[in-house]
């Protein structure tokens, strides 16, 4: 039996309000997280998932809030990623309302809480949130293969990625949402090369996340090795629809849900 292609919308959150610029930077408000989630929800998304892009500790009351009130309207399920550095970080947010929970900055300073985390709520509630980016030379020249970042893409990280993914796997992790750092906010399609890298590796599901720009990027991103396919602006922005997008991956022979 195969598995029907997740649709993921991506809400970056600051301070409580969703905000998406290009490769990280330059951020512009793009809405009240709930009202997006509920309009969402509406329009046939699969699953939501909110990324606190500055989850220093005083803001983190701020995404438990935006957690609940999401959780309350909304009856898909919802990952939260962004800040998490303990098993009672996860704890808190589960009972926030959140359903899986997404680790990336922590895990790479200590692998050993992706055991952690898995071994206290199971490996389906534990995301790896994998911000890669090409590795490159000091003159910015592309030196093959994929490196790790930290702290929202803004700490490169001597890591491979692809071994990185793989370890996390191993060491309980349910899914990777897998951002192409280089590709986030281009619009000019997913990296095809970092999705069939990491699924040649691991065997749990990959989220394609980073470059969507038209309904005709997804299908080529599961035929790469994506589980599910993700995107933030082009849909807070209008640019695409939930409906367009499971349209045209029918219309390429991907099933949906």
């Amino acid at each position: 039996m195969t598995v029907a292609t997740r649709v993921i919308a991506c809400l970056d959150v600051d301070a409580g309000r969703v905000v998406k610029g290009v490769n990280f930077a330059n951020l512009r408000d793009a809405g009240d997280p709930v009202e997006l989630a509920r309009s969402y929800d509406a329009q046939g998304i699969d699953e939501l998932t909110f990324l606190d892009v500055t989850a220093s500790s005083g803001r983190r009351e701020t995404t438990y809030d935006v957690v609940r009130r999401t959780a309350e309207q909304v009856f898909i399920p919802l990952t939260v990623g962004g800040g998490v550095r303990t098993v009672a970080d996860v704890d808190a947010l589960l009972r926030a309302g959140a359903d899986k929970v997404g680790v990336n900055t922590a895990a790479i300073a200590r692998p050993e809480l992706i055991a952690e985390i898995a071994d206290r709520f199971g490996a389906q509630v534990l995301v790896l949130s994998a911000d890669v980016r090409r590795r490159r030379g000091p003159d910015g020249q592309a030196l093959g293969g994929f490196v790790m970042t930290t702290h929202g893409g803004q700490v490169a990280v001597d890591l491979d990625a692809v071994q990185w993914c793989a370890r996390a796997a191993e060491l309980g992790a349910g899914e990777i949402l897998l951002n192409s750092m280089d590709a986030d906010g281009t619009k000019d399609g997913f990296d095809l090369e970092l999705i069939a890298a990491v699924r040649a590796e691991v065997a749990i599901p990959v989220i394609a996340s980073g470059g969507a720009g038209a309904v005709e990027h997804f299908a080529p991103a599961v035929r790469a090795g994506a589980d599910a396919v993700l995107a933030a602006s082009v849909f807070h922005f209008g640019e695409l629809t939930v409906a367009a997008v499971k349209a045209a991956l029918r219309a390429d022979g991907v099933e949906v849900r």
